[in-house]
């Protein structure tokens, strides 16, 4: 866990209602249960469409700046192409 707890992660979530939303993280699995409301720390964009589901994760990325660049280049996606994404 040592390793992976010091990379970053680009992660995709899928709302129930078929939305997406693109997010960093070093722990996923935690911010999803934040962006789900089921601990204190989420996004205020993620909160009309809970629940949420991690459906996809890239990585990891040693730097916060090399996941930031990731993020951005999903950000560009639209809906489930972001969830298609194979690039890296």
């Amino acid at each position: 866990m040592g390793e992976r707890r010091q990379s970053w992660f680009v992660y995709v979530l899928l709302s129930v209602r078929g939305r997406t939303y693109v997010g960093i993280s070093r722990e996923p699995e935690r911010r999803l249960s934040q962006h789900n409301g089921q601990r204190r720390g989420g996004a205020r964009a993620t909160r009309a469409g809970r629940p949420w589901s991690l459906e996809a994760v890239h990585g990891p990325y040693r730097t916060r700046g090399r996941a930031l660049r990731v993020e951005a280049r999903l950000k560009q996606l639209r809906g489930r192409r972001r969830l298609a994404w194979q690039g890296d």
